[in-house]
């Protein structure tokens, strides 16, 4: 019993201090288990030491979930009496029907047809300039443009090697070097292009690069500030020698037909006076010697030899030899004139093809440089296009319909302003597709195509206005009278009133409809601006 005594007091001590911990209310598990359990006190006192461990090891376990289950059980009693305003609204009733009304506009009105188009210079291309005339390398040595230079006709595109290269309009590139006597339509071109520029070229319409030709390149030329190429080794030399030959074949002439000229004016009077002279010498020197009784034989074969010398001085003469002299002498100034001229045509100016570029649709605005000064010349130079700008853009058949050439239209500057432009051409597709559409803007500023140059923009092009302002209702406000006539409901009373709301019908007459709206004109009742119409309710 004593002991039993000790293991109560020991109990009622732990109990105590579980009760001053918080653990165990008073009058709690403990004394449930024993009343539980009279009949048998040791083992009801043996569980009642298990719990008291179990409880002094996890308390803090314990004493969580206790604060959990307080939480829950004040978040339910909340629950019933809070309500959000969602489900406020959506336990609410629906509200009274009323009407779907819009006000009457006024003011102007037009239907407009909107697309995207793409800004920039027209017919942009890369230049590639020919360089197989140079013997080095070809260096640019000066004249290179800066962007958004313009090229135009006799314009220096770039300098290379210190030669220039000079535009020109044409469609033809230039692929050879053009001198005297080549002919072909890039002579042609040449010409026309020279003709063009006011240099004279002599037949504009021959495409045969003759001395003409040659004067009118280098004119070309010094317009642009360089000499003209310069000609090639030995050719200067061959001129002069040409001239000396022309020189020493005229001179040939003039001796072969002195010659002739002395040969057919006949004897002279002192030749026919000696001859003369010579016979009667002969005959007196026979007559002596008769006289002396002398041997005459001899002085008769003189007599004879004489008298045929003095015949020969009578008969016709022949000049075929100083004849012959002559002809050949005036065949070789005829060759010595064509070796002249051959010289000379060799050193005359001609065009390399590196030193002119050909564009179309003259003048051009250059858009990128590629090269420097003392680059060498690889590849592109250099990209232009045309100095017109051009706003290009695309359209479906439906709204290319209601497009003509010369139409106004208006485009976004990226400053939130608006630009003119007239439509110039709307090329349709091959393939049924999409129209293409180009306009031509009013001038722009250097400072907005800047902006916009490459960029895409959005277009406007009206196809329809009002004259003026005018009274406008949505589609929806339109219907149709008994006598198929228009007609909106005008609200005089409150639209919230539903179907009881006050309201009168007015017969229009409508115009031109755009952007959902159309225009209406009353001609049975009244109708302002700010009145009331119903669309739907």
């Amino acid at each position: 019993m004593a002991e039993q005594d000790a293991r109560g007091a020991a109990q009622d001590s732990g109990d105590e201090q579980d009760r001053e911990n918080g653990l165990v209310p008073a009058g709690g598990v403990v004394e449930a288990l024993i009343e539980e359990e009279e009949d048998d006190v040791p083992a009801a006192s043996e569980r009642r030491g298990g719990w008291r461990r179990a409880l002094g090891r996890n308390r803090g376990l314990w004493i969580t979930a206790a604060v959990a289950v307080v939480a829950l059980a004040g978040g339910l009693v909340l629950g019933r009496f809070v309500i959000s305003p969602l489900d406020a609204a959506a336990g609410a009733g629906a509200p009274e029907p009323g009407l779907v009304t819009v006000p009457v506009e006024f003011g102007e009105l037009s239907n407009d047809v909107t697309l995207r188009g793409d800004v920039g210079y027209t017919d942009a291309v890369e230049l590639k300039l020919d360089t197989s005339s140079f013997e080095g390398a070809a260096i640019v040595t000066g004249q290179v443009p800066e962007v958004g230079a313009e090229l135009d006709r006799l314009s220096i595109a770039l300098e290379v090697a210190g030669r220039p290269v000079i535009v020109l309009p044409g469609d033809l590139p230039a692929y050879r070097t053009l001198r005297v006597g080549v002919s072909g339509p890039d002579v042609l071109q040449l010409k026309q292009a020279l003709a063009a520029a006011g240099i004279g070229v002599g037949d504009v319409e021959s495409d045969v690069f003759d001395e003409a030709t040659a004067l009118a390149v280098g004119e070309l030329y010094n317009q642009a500030g360089y000499p003209a190429p310069a000609a090639e080794e030995g050719v200067t030399e061959s001129v002069v020698a040409a001239e000396d030959g022309v020189r020493m074949a005229e001179q040939a002439v003039i001796d072969a037909r002195a010659a002739l000229t002395a040969a057919g004016q006949g004897p002279s009077e002192i030749e026919v006076r000696e001859a003369d002279n010579q016979v009667a010498s002969i005959q007196r020197q026979i007559a002596a010697a008769d006289a002396a009784g002398e041997d005459t034989a001899d002085l008769y074969d003189q007599l004879a030899v004489a008298q045929l010398q003095r015949q020969a001085l009578d008969a016709p003469r022949d000049t075929s030899a100083e004849q012959a002299a002559v002809d050949s002498a005036v065949a070789g100034v005829e060759t010595a004139n064509e070796t002249l001229a051959a010289a000379r045509e060799a050193a005359l100016p001609y065009l390399p093809s590196s030193e002119v570029l050909y564009l179309q649709e003259l003048p051009r605005r250059v858009d990128s440089v590629a090269v420097s000064r003392g680059t060498t010349l690889e590849g592109a130079a250099m990209t232009v296009s045309g100095a017109t700008v051009e706003l290009t853009g695309t359209a479906a058949e439906a709204d290319v319909a209601l497009l003509e050439v010369g139409a106004e239209a208006t485009f976004e500057l990226p400053d939130g302003g608006e630009h003119r432009a007239v439509i110039a051409s709307l090329e349709a597709a091959e393939d049924g597709g999409r129209t293409t559409i180009s306009f031509e803007p009013d001038p722009l500023t250097p400072e907005q195509m800047a902006q916009v140059q490459g960029t895409n923009v959005r277009i406007t092009v009206p196809v329809g206005a009002t004259e003026g302002e005018v009274l406008s209702v949505p589609y929806a406000a339109l219907t149709a009278g008994p006598g198929g006539e228009s007609r909106v409901e005008v609200v005089t009373g409150d639209p919230r009133d539903g179907e009881n709301a006050e309201t009168v019908l007015v017969t229009v007459e409508t115009g031109l409809a755009a952007g959902g709206y159309v225009e209406v004109t009353p001609t049975s009742g009244d109708l302002a601006e700010g009145d009331l119409v119903v669309v739907g309710s």
